[in-house]
């Protein structure tokens, strides 16, 4: 009986120190900082000026990214006036946050169309285009849904829009992703989440 006992408190103590170095490792783990990298994956592209443009592009300071395409009849134009206007509001200098209208639609968004649309809502924003195959791994690698849909579908090689994400995202000054501001999304918390960003560099 006295060895049952013995045998029976030698177990309590092994499950104990087996409990206690699993919560200290768990504790750890969770202690321990995530390893991030830049969001999205490398590229080269075309900027609203022509000019060659790639991920370093995204770099330096905290960055608002949003694709959409210039035929885009609600969501893409609201989005980009609101996105102006946050901008503005946080930033009224223009020196502390960036912002990018990448096309899901570069088979008609040339350069210059997006320089003209962009333009007329936003100084502040630039657009990116590029060829088909190189913005959709863009697409791909910033985890964006862009689908081309048929006007009539009777007719599906004629007119066409685009369904595709309506988020804007976030990035820090290192690429990282930060988040979202979701279409329709208050106007205080969009400010409050740029602002944030601001601040975390």
């Amino acid at each position: 009986m006295k060895n049952f006992r013995v045998a029976v408190w030698v177990a309590v103590i092994i499950v104990a120190a087996v409990l206690g170095w699993l919560t200290l490792n768990i504790t750890k783990t969770r202690d321990m900082p995530l390893a991030e990298g830049p969001f999205g994956v490398p590229f080269t592209l075309v900027s609203q000026s022509g000019e060659p443009i790639t991920e370093q592009a995204l770099r330096g300071k905290p960055t608002a990214v949003f694709f959409g395409f210039t035929h885009c009849p609600e969501v893409c134009p609201t989005t980009l006036f609101e996105l102006n206007g946050w901008m503005e509001k946080v930033d009224p200098a223009g020196d502390k946050i960036q912002a990018y209208f990448v096309t899901v639609d570069p088979e008609r968004d040339t350069p210059e169309i997006l320089k003209q649309y962009v333009l007329n809502v936003s100084k502040r924003i630039t657009g990116i285009s590029g060829t088909p195959e190189k913005v959709a791994d863009v697409i791909k690698g910033f985890r964006v849904y862009a689908k081309k849909v048929p006007v009539d579908e009777k007719d599906p090689s004629g007119e066409y829009t685009m369904d595709h994400t309506a988020s804007v995202f976030l990035l820090d000054a290192e690429g990282r992703f930060a988040g979202t501001i979701a279409y329709g999304e208050n106007p205080d918390t969009a400010v409050k989440k740029l602002e944030n960003l601001i601040s975390k560099g």
